[in-house]
């Protein structure tokens, strides 16, 4: 009995380890799409766009949009896209969520 009992717990360890991995790698992932895509939006205008405040006062709405997917949109990140789009012509095709994370990634 208390062998299957330690047995099991090692196995409960084991998946445990292997979900928290899991996260990891969709994390590193998430970072690593999010700056793939702000390297797409580089352009003479992304340090201007760095510095605005109206962007970087958007983070943390960006960051629960990208969090809840989509679901929790903020009123300074709406402004925050305004602002993007009208200040880079690449980024006005891009969906919200590309922004998000390009916003994030800045």
């Amino acid at each position: 009995m208390r062998n299957s009992l330690i047995a099991v717990t090692l196995g409960l360890l084991c998946v445990a380890d292997m979900a928290q991995a899991h996260t990891l790698v969709a994390t590193s992932n998430i970072i690593v799409n999010a700056s793939r895509r702000s390297i797409n939006f580089t352009s003479d205008t992304t340090t201007s766009i760095r510095d605005s405040k109206i962007v970087r006062e958007a983070k943390d709405d960006a960051a629960s949009y990208v969090g809840s997917n989509g679901d929790i949109r903020g009123a300074q990140l709406e402004a925050a896209f305004v602002a993007v789009r009208n200040a880079v012509p690449e980024a006005r095709n891009a969906s919200d969520q590309d922004l998000a994370e390009a916003i994030l990634a800045l």
